[in-house]
């Protein structure tokens, strides 16, 4: 044997496979298109497809095609169905690419291959799906007209595949359909017909045979003629009354069918169009759909008549529409609607809206669009269309249609003709009212379906419309918002139609509502005429303008202004007062005298825009008073800026998006105008917005408070402590009135009268319990009326919360537009006042939201903006004095976040009294690259924090707030980082130490620091860093995280000034530090593997000293164990004291020898020592006095022989 193998040994080596030609990669590349084809994703499959095509075609190799073909036939039967259409597919690919494969051999092949009769049990359903997608590629093969008779063979296997239904379904009849279709007629009048013979005669026992008829009717008109069809069926025509039962049938079935689908099937569209074709579509869709589909419980059935009622639409005419639109199948689709509100119900909406937008998109009648729209709308649950207001299948209407639908619109507001609506009511909802009342409900709830309805026209950007449409809707809307006719005029067209039933106030304050919607979105709608070209040099859409150049709510306050002449015709639904009037007249000629000057500046445009934004809230119902006193103010004492911030400021207030936006334009037009007294009146804001909501009782108990974070805490602790103070008193009052009613009619037991019980008297029993019922809904009353006053000073929170944020857009507007302006600078502190008060307010989310804008405004557009204030001319020292005051309250803080957001402020100031670097400035001097910064001054500011920082064990600055001071102001840096170099080792904890090393160490990196150092004073730097070095890591041991941190930035630090001492050749003292670094592994701890040891090591590097490898001997002290410790079985991952004990480990008894019972009997004993343990225990029990008790009889089987298992591991 071993000469064998050394035999062996000696022999040479087995070559290589060598592959010139490339035969085995061109092979496994053949057959990796196999592997493809059959993968599960489609994208795959088809590029697999299309890559063994362009392969078979390029070899020409008849072998590789002939495997192919056997491949793809015998992939058709796979156990996945995306393996067996992509081996459907390719085979049809193959057989239409190679025309000299016969499609008969081919069949032949699938057939053999393939065999139903002598296949298994198991392996039916595979078979019979190879057969069908083997037909399946032949026919998709587009050569199967060409030979007859392999058609007429595959007709006859998918008729034989019919049988197994169970797992086909109905694919071998939808195959044949599609066979029928690209059939010719001569092949189907001379082979076809004769096969299929006996499915067109039992066309009406099922589904697909009768679709079969119906396909081969439509395909060959010409062949199935009446007499013939007469033959098959037994009548001249499929729709008639002897058929419909069957038909009706046939169509449940189908219904159910399709039931997962929720498609349409195929032959209820055939029957459509056969019944059209007969001239007998009335019949079919009275005796089929209406009076056999309908009258089954709502489900598929219904859903099959909605499907059919929708793809009707196309192919009726405008008669059969009508009869279509107008009967039960439209009333059912209604209540379906309605009752498919609930959650979780099958919503039908979705498909019958495909089907409408489908029929416009095709159909170019006007006539029949705004039918079919207008059946639509006028299918009315209590007058509410069952239709949304917003409707998207309008966007397909031509523009004449829509005009004409609109006209109907503005007509069935003014006079509601319900009785020409298609009513209907669900079973829960029947005739409980009175007619009168039921039909003055119908029209209030049709009216307000009609403004949302017309409103969605103009705010739907997809459908197309004009300026002359737009316009006479949004007049419309006004003049019914806030109008009457008393007098038709031919000027105004609204007064021309009068009201057939008045409108109530709740119809005006919906069109109220509809109409400053509208004037939203009128106010960003863009210029409808595309040739219009903008004058923005920019080239950006002009918005809110029409195409002459007006704005679009200048010509509806012309229109108001007409309306309120024309006095006599028009009636306001409000009475205006002659300030209102004189209001109006003095807006209109400021927006006239602005309209001339609006194109040369942008100012008078926002100007112009707002004018009439406050002009048109005049006809509100409730419009404040403050809109007409701000119109009639006069602006001769104030600045007009300031009167511009307080109109602003009072528009904000009004919950309305239309008002926030216009606000927000106009403040954006206005802010280089902007003065330091209007900018405080908008910071002033945060002062009264939070005394505003508080009651009077606890405004006293504020105004005693100094900062706003504490007023907003004070005043919430004093409503919660009033709260719980007032139920005390209030049920402290309660127990005293209950016990003078009590006492008063003697119904309290008395220490005197205890012995004796003492009948009360009916008379004396009825007014005590009016009393005590008069007291407790008294309590009842003050209990609901405390609840209501805390609501409402809830809700005026919100509001007051509200009206906060949208102060911080006009806040925000000004910072990204005048971000270098000198009044930047008013909103820091009003700024850092907002979020540390926020910061210390309840937790609201509404709070949280207004904090989170405040401090990203602060953060990202304030001090870190591109644009910075610049204009510091003689500010000097306000500047000075107000970074002194942020120091010394980033150092009094509580909490660390909000003093970062000071120290932020606190550096911004620096960045703005330092200004701009200029690159002439070369020779680095400090005074000239801080430019106005007392340098003195600001660095013993500075200083005292980093002192307070070192010296403080819970301080609010960071490390990370003077690492950025030292990277953006290298000068402040040079003076501060002496005091940072001693507290090295001075810190009060090792976290300030460790801090303390990373900020020298950014200061060493530092080239500007260096620049701006002498050489004395750099090598004194280093000297003395190297020097605190040494004392901090002297005598340390790492004995938790934060000392174990410290020594990895003193390393880090240690290495970076190693390394710049060698490299510099800086003459400096190492020794020492080299001595204490030696020291810390005189113990050998510090050789393994991690973050402080590799950068140790990294310092001892320099020098010369390397980390000494540790000798492997981890496997032979294994070895050394595993032949100390005998093997034992491994009892899963459970600790020992989890572990079950051994039951069948033998007891030992009295008087019989304890060396008899096996050594590895326990499986739960672990090594000798448990053994030792047991024994000496049970020495002393021997040993002792006490006797051991026998165990009982069931011990007793440990005796018995071992198992195997005890045996093999002996």
């Amino acid at each position: 044997m071993q000469a064998a193998t050394a035999e062996m040994a000696d022999a040479a080596p087995r070559p290589r496979a060598v592959d010139p030609r490339g035969i085995l990669q061109q092979n496994r590349e053949f057959l990796d298109y196999f592997w493809d084809i059959a993968r599960p994703e489609r994208g795959t499959r088809l590029k697999a497809v299309e890559s063994l095509t362009e392969h078979l075609k390029s070899s020409e190799k008849s072998d590789e095609l002939k495997y192919s073909l056997k491949r793809l036939v015998d992939g058709l039967s796979h156990a996945r169905e995306d393996a067996r259409s992509g081996y459907s597919l390719a085979l049809a690919q193959v057989l239409s690419v190679f025309e000299e494969i016969s499609l008969k051999s081919t069949l032949d092949q699938i057939k053999e291959k393939h065999n139903l009769q002598t296949a298994k049990k198991k392996q039916i359903r595979n078979v019979a799906f190879g057969n069908f997608f083997g037909v399946l590629a032949l026919s998709q093969s587009t050569r199967l007209h060409k030979e007859p008779q392999v058609l007429l063979e595959c007709v006859k296997l998918l008729q034989s595949l019919a049988q197994y239904r169970d797992h086909l379904r109905d694919l071998p009849r939808k195959t044949m359909v599609d066979i029928l279709s690209e059939t010719s007629e001569e092949v189907f009048e001379e082979v076809l017909f004769s096969a299929l013979h006996s499915d067109l005669t039992s066309a009406l026992s099922s589904p697909e045979q009768l679709e079969l008829l119906l396909v081969a009717m439509q395909r060959f008109p010409s062949i199935i003629k009446p007499a013939k069809l007469k033959k098959l069926l037994g009548t001249t025509a499929i729709i008639n009354k002897q058929n419909l039962p069957r038909l009706v049938a046939l169509l449940k079935v189908s219904a159910c069918s399709v039931k997962k689908e929720s498609v349409l099937p195929a032959v209820a569209m055939d029957l459509m169009q056969a019944s059209l074709r007969e001239d007998s579509f009335p019949l079919f869709w009275q005796e089929a759909v209406v009076s056999g589909l309908m009258s089954e419980p709502p489900g598929p059935a219904h859903y099959l008549a909605f499907r059919m009622l929708g793809a009707a639409l196309p192919l009726l005419s405008a008669a059969q529409l009508q009869v279509v639109l107008s009967g039960d199948v439209m009333r059912r689709y209604g209540e379906h609607v309605v009752s498919a509100q609930i959650p979780g119900r099958f919503r039908f909406a979705p498909e019958m809206e495909a089907y409408v937008s489908t029929f416009l998109q095709g159909c170019v009648e006007p006539d029949k669009q705004l039918q079919v729209v207008l059946a639509f709308t006028q299918l009315t649950h209590q007058g509410c269309p069952a239709v949304p207001s917003f409707w998207k299948v309008l966007e397909h209407m031509g523009l004449a249609t829509l005009r004409r639908y609109v006209d109907w619109l503005k007509d069935a507001f003014c006079h509601p003709q319900l009785q020409d609506c298609l009513e209907f009511s669900t079973r829960k909802q029947g005739g409980g009212q009175k007619p009168d009342m039921q039909k003055e409900s119908c029209v209030l709830r049709f009216r307000k379906w009609i403004i949302p309805r017309l409103t969605s026209i103009v705010e739907n950007h997809q459908i197309k419309k004009d300026e002359d449409l737009v316009m006479g809707i949004a007049r419309f809307i006004f003049f019914h918002a806030f109008f009457d006719t008393t007098k038709p005029n031919a000027e105004l067209l609204e007064t021309q139609t009068k009201l057939s039933v008045p409108l109530d106030p709740s119809t005006r304050a919906v069109t109220s509502s509809a109409f400053y919607s509208l004037l939203q979105y009128l106010n960003i709608l863009p210029v409808l005429d595309d040739s219009m070209e903008t004058d923005v040099p920019s080239g950006r859409r002009v918005l809110g303008v029409m195409s002459d150049g007006s704005m679009w709510m200048y010509r509806l306050a012309q229109y108001a202004n007409a309306l309120l002449k024309q006095d006599t015709h028009a009636r306001s639904a409000q009475t205006l007062g002659a300030k209102h009037t004189q209001a109006w007249d003095s807006m209109l000629q400021s927006v006239e005298s602005l309209e001339k000057k609006a194109k040369k500046s942008p100012e008078h445009a926002a100007f112009q825009h707002l004018l009439l934004i406050i002009g048109m809230q005049i006809f509100k119902v409730n419009s404040p008073r403050s809109l007409t006193e701000l119109l009639n103010a006069d602006t001769s004492e104030p600045h007009w800026v300031e009167v511009v911030v307080e109109i602003l400021l009072s528009l904000l207030s009004q919950p309305s998006r239309l008002m926030r936006s216009i606000c927000k334009t106009a403040f954006s037009r206005i802010c280089p105008h902007l003065t330091e007294p209007a900018l405080n009146t908008i910071l002033d804001v945060r002062h009264t917005s939070s005394q505003s909501p508080v009651p009077p009782s606890d405004q006293d108990s504020t105004l005693h408070n100094q900062s706003d974070g504490e007023e907003d805490d004070s005043s919430c602790d004093d409503d919660d402590d009033d709260d719980a103070m007032e139920q005390e008193e209030v049920d402290q009052d309660f127990r005293l009135e209950l016990m003078k009613v009590l006492h008063g009619q003697n119904a309290l037991a008395r220490e005197e009268d205890s012995g004796e019980e003492e009948e009360v008297d009916d008379e004396a029993m009825m007014k005590l319990d009016k009393s005590l019922a008069a007291l407790f809904s008294e309590q009842r009353r003050k209990r609901q009326g405390r609840q209501e006053e805390k609501e409402r000073v809830r809700k005026e929170r919100t509001l007051v919360r509200d009206f906060r944020i949208k102060v911080l857009d006009l806040l925000e507007v000004f910072l990204s537009k005048q971000g270098s302006s000198g009044l930047v600078l008013c909103l820091v502190e009003p700024l850092l006042a907002v979020i540390e008060k926020s910061m210390s307010s309840e937790v609201v989310q509404q709070e949280q939201d207004f904090l989170r804008r405040a401090a990203d405004m602060f953060r990202n557009q304030l001090c870190r903006g591109k644009h910075y204030c610049r204009e510091v001319e003689g500010r000097e020292a306000e500047l000075h004095e107000m970074l002194e005051r942020l120091i010394g309250r980033a150092q009094k803080l509580p909490d660390s976040s909000v003093a970062l957001y000071y120290f932020s402020a606190a550096l911004y100031l620096v960045k703005v009294l330092r200004g701009v670097v200029k690159e002439t400035d070369t020779a680095h001097i400090p005074e000239r690259i801080m430019g106005k910064v007392d340098v003195a001054r600001v660095t013993s500011w500075f200083r005292n924090a980093l002192l307070s920082f070192m010296t403080r064990r819970k301080s609010p600055l960071t490390g990370d707030m003077f690492i950025d001071l030292f990277n953006r102001f290298p000068v402040l840096c040079v003076n501060l980082v002496d005091t940072a170099v001693e507290n090295i080792a001075g810190a009060v904890r090792e976290h300030q130490q460790g801090q303390a090393c990373v900020m020298v160490l950014r200061a060493l990196q530092s080239k500007e620091v260096k620049q701006l150092m002498t050489t004395a004073q750099w090598t004194e730097l280093c000297q003395t860093t190297a020097d605190q070095l040494q004392q901090s890591l002297q005598h340390t041991e790492c004995k938790n995280k934060a000392v174990h941190g410290k020594m990895v930035k003193a390393l880090e630090l240690c290495h970076f000034l190693v390394k710049t001492v060698r490299s510099q050749k800086v003459e400096v003292n190492l020794d020492s530090l080299r001595n204490v670094l030696r020291s810390m592994n005189s113990e050998g701890s510090l050789q393994k593997a991690g973050q402080l040891e590799d950068t140790y090591w990294s310092v001892m590097k320099f020098f010369n000293i390397q980390k000494p490898r540790v000798e492997k001997v981890k496997k032979a002290v294994a070895e050394q164990v595993e032949q100390e410790t005998p093997k034992k079985k491994k009892k899963g991952f459970l600790p020992e004291s989890k572990k079950r004990k051994n039951r069948k480990k033998p007891t030992i008894l009295e008087g019989m020898d304890t060396t008899v019972a096996p050594a590895t009997a326990g499986g739960g004993v672990k090594g000798g020592k448990k053994k030792k343990k047991k024994k000496n225990k049970k020495r002393k029990v021997q040993g002792g006095e006490e006797t051991q008790t026998p165990p009982p009889v069931k011990k007793a089987k440990a005796q018995q022989p071992q198992s195997k298992k005890q045996r093999g591991r002996e």
